[in-house]
């Protein structure tokens, strides 16, 4: 559900950890975020107070002793305004074909008794684009503060009955509907049914 360059509401809820591929790609990851902390000029103190994520764990991450989490991740990359793909960036050409297995709850993003929200892009590849699948149960919804500008979203649903905000825009939506709208304002994400919603949602970013 953000990064950032996008800016969502949503709190992610149990996530796994972001990897690289391997040790010497999770250990890239932490020498980048220190190293984009240095260029900002930031102490830890205030890289914290950025991001939300504790200085203790900052601490950690930077010196190569713990693996972030996908939610953790997400802040550090809202604090330098990138998306998670920016932020990752794991080295082309390991791999010709990523795969996202169904049960890695890796890319979890957001999982609880309402909603659960899976990363369907692989985050060092997407620079400008995110795909995720969401699922609503019966009167859940997602709502989010807005993303930079231009940002627009793509939802497409699978089944159920939903509805979408866009600042003062609504728009009813049921199995095999899709809806394009701005996301640089308030929006949301409803579920209207009393049954379950499987939703396909595609986040784009205008880039510099």
């Amino acid at each position: 559900m953000a990064k950032t360059r996008a800016k969502k509401t949503r709190s992610p809820g149990k996530a796994g950890k972001v990897d690289g591929g391997d040790e010497a790609g999770a250990l890239g990851l932490c020498r980048r975020i220190a190293d984009l902390r240095r260029r900002r000029g930031w102490t830890l103190e205030k890289m914290s107070a950025a991001c939300g994520v504790s200085r203790s764990m900052l601490s950690e991450l930077e010196r190569g002793r713990a693996n972030p989490t996908l939610a953790v991740a997400f802040r550090i990359a809202q604090a330098f305004e990138m998306s998670l793909g920016e932020l990752v960036d794991a080295p082309a050409g390991v791999h010709r074909v990523d795969v996202i297995r169904g049960d890695d709850h890796t890319y979890h993003f957001r999982s609880d008794r309402t909603c659960r929200i899976r990363t369907l892009s692989p985050l060092h590849l997407e620079k400008s684009v995110e795909f995720y699948e969401i699922v609503l149960r019966g009167g859940g919804s997602l709502r989010s503060l807005p993303h930079f500008e231009g940002a627009r979203e793509l939802l497409t649903v699978r089944q159920g009955k939903i509805r979408v905000r866009a600042g003062q825009d609504a728009a009813e939506l049921g199995t095999g509907d899709s809806a394009h709208y701005p996301a640089d304002v308030p929006h949301a994400i409803e579920n209207t049914g009393n049954d379950e919603a499987v939703l396909f949602l595609v986040v784009t970013y205008l880039r510099d």
